[in-house]
């Protein structure tokens, strides 16, 4: 079910979506909870902080139709509750690897 909404709220994000303050968004990952009746969306958003905060407040505003969508593209009864956040793994791992450039350039 996560993968399936991953790739209808990512083909929506990326393609149908008009609201100017949504940027370059792409949907990582969906974790649905055990009931089926939220889910948590991870996107990761090209730019500034200013722009992550512009994108993610895009989305919450699309939320409805987002849902609407699901549900008839889907065939669901019910869409879940969307709760839309910024994937933070990408910036960790750009991190990581800083830490790992620095602690390599030491031993040399």
């Amino acid at each position: 079910m996560g993968e399936a909404l991953r790739e209808e709220i990512g083909a929506i994000v990326e393609g149908e979506l008009g609201d100017p303050r949504i940027g370059l968004a792409v949907v990582t990952e969906v974790h649905v909870g055990p009931d089926g009746k939220s889910a948590h969306v991870l996107v990761n958003v090209s730019g500034d902080d200013n722009e992550v905060e512009q994108t993610l407040a895009g989305l919450d505003a699309a939320r409805p139709y987002i849902k609407r969508e699901l549900v008839s593209r889907l065939r669901l009864r019910h869409a879940p509750e969307l709760y839309f956040q910024l994937d933070r793994a990408q910036q960790h791992e750009s991190r990581i690897d800083e830490l790992l450039r620095r602690v390599n350039k030491r031993k040399k």
